[in-house]
């Protein structure tokens, strides 16, 4: 099995925290191996999630022009590329991009053109996931749907909320009602710094088709067959999981479990440059410590492809090319 052969499905992955050396080097002309080491990617074992979310600080601040948005999402084509993805769902916050003038409607502007081009360029197919932030307002999280509304029918596809999930969810609530009165697709991180019970919170406040990690719903049986039967998709990210420390290793991750309880969930690396992994890196580690063969990677894209926010006829184009691969 050649693991970088394999057509691949990405569905969680932040622009922010996936900047190469290279394109940082033509936006901050000068910097280092070692700064940029230190600055943009997270220690292999963060005390917290927020010591992780520490590391997108740097990156955000070199994207707040039109070329550096262009610049950074074109590059992370580069990258897809180089691991054989045929499919990505790209997420980011608009309102961290408005620090040098541009407007919210602009960045998702510039990021769906730049998106369209890398398409066209790379031939990897790709949406847009627009994220609110736990700690943002209710009028920030509005402001954020409605740009999805109003992007409806270009690369945007859905809607997401990150950030420090130990924050409470009430000014997002509203956002997510919206969504689901205009039928817009939506994932929610959680079970991520918190057990199952943040899980639940956001099945029962945001309906949710996708849950962003939830790997810790596996502590509670009712909730992974609940998550089964609902097929509620979970967007499985093993690096960045040992990073948070949420276990140790990749070797004691519970993917394997997940996978074993028959739930519907993909394999994804987060951020690229904070978790310092490609996707062909993220199969590796599952076939050495759980011997992942192609029934298995097969699977769980074959799952990713279900969940995706695209519609029904690019669905079916990714099955055909998805089977031809493998």
């Amino acid at each position: 099995m050649n693991i970088k052969l394999l057509p691949k499905i990405e569905l969680h992955l932040h622009l922010d925290c996936s900047l190469s050396f290279e394109v940082v080097q033509k936006l901050r002309p000068g910097i280092s191996r070692k700064e940029y080491d230190r600055d943009f990617i997270a220690p292999a074992n963060c005390a917290s999630l927020q010591e992780y979310l520490k590391c997108a600080h740097e990156p955000i601040a070199i994207m707040q022009t039109k070329e550096q948005l262009e610049a950074v999402t074109l590059d992370l084509f580069e990258q897809l590329k180089a691991d054989n993805i045929i499919y990505a769902e790209i997420r980011f916050a608009p309102l961290q991009h408005l620090d040098q003038g541009l407007s919210a409607k602009d960045v998702v502007s510039i990021v769906n053109e730049a998106t369209s081009r890398g398409i066209k360029k790379t031939g990897i197919e790709a949406g847009i996931i627009l994220c609110t932030l736990r700690h943002f307002s209710e009028a920030q999280s509005m402001e954020t749907i409605k740009l999805v509304e109003q992007f409806k029918d270009t690369k945007v596809v859905g809607f997401d909320i990150a950030a420090d999930e130990t924050l409470p969810i009430d000014n997002h609530i509203k956002a997510f009602e919206y969504a689901r009165e205009k039928g817009i697709p939506c994932t929610a991180h959680a079970g991520e710094a918190r057990g199952p019970e943040s899980v639940r919170e956001v099945l029962g406040n945001f309906y949710p088709s996708r849950i962003g990690h939830g790997v810790r719903s596996i502590e509670d049986p009712e909730l992974m067959n609940h998550l089964k039967e609902k097929n509620i998709h979970l967007e499985i990210c093993p690096t960045s999981n040992v990073q948070t420390g949420i276990y140790d290793s990749v070797g004691n991750h519970q993917i394997n479990a997940i996978y074993q309880n028959g739930n519907s969930l993909s394999i994804n690396t987060d951020g690229r440059t904070i978790s310092n992994v490609s996707l062909n890196e993220e199969y590796q580690k599952l076939d050495r410590h759980f011997d992942w063969r192609t029934e298995q990677l097969l699977q769980v894209n074959q799952y990713a492809i279900d969940a995706a926010f695209c519609d029904e006829e690019t669905k079916d184009r990714l099955r055909e090319k998805l089977m031809k691969g493998f």
